[in-house]
């Protein structure tokens, strides 16, 4: 399944109406990674390819979502983004959990698994 890109309006509908709620209240079905990235940006263009991979290695598991910053600056502001990649990983309960940076497969991998997929094997 290949990453999901996202317009502002579409991650108030399937991620967060940060518009309508104070508290953070995520609305979707499974974890999920957001990449906030721009196409100029080559840290991003080396993450890309993983997160693509990742989504078919976790398909049914997780979303991964990409944010184009320079299209959607509202929601860049939103979260603050002050450099990119920045990576919004988002358990299905709790806090998300922001980190800028280009990360490595295996921390991606790493994340995922202990903190997205382990606390939803929890329940």
């Amino acid at each position: 399944m290949p990453t999901i890109k996202l317009t502002t309006e579409g991650f108030k509908k399937d991620v967060f109406d940060y518009t309508t709620k104070q508290e953070w209240d995520f609305q979707g079905e499974l974890p999920a990674i957001v990449d906030f990235y721009a196409d100029w940006c080559g840290p991003c263009k080396m993450v890309a390819p993983i997160l693509e991979e990742l989504s078919d290695q976790f398909a049914g598991k997780i979303n991964i979502y990409k944010v184009d910053t320079e299209a959607e600056q509202e929601l860049s502001a939103v979260f603050g983004i002050k450099s990119i990649p920045s990576i919004l990983f988002i358990p299905k309960e709790g806090q998300p959990m922001m980190q800028p940076g280009a990360l490595p497969k295996e921390q991606l991998i790493q994340v995922i698994e202990q903190e997205l997929l382990k606390a939803q094997e929890a329940k």
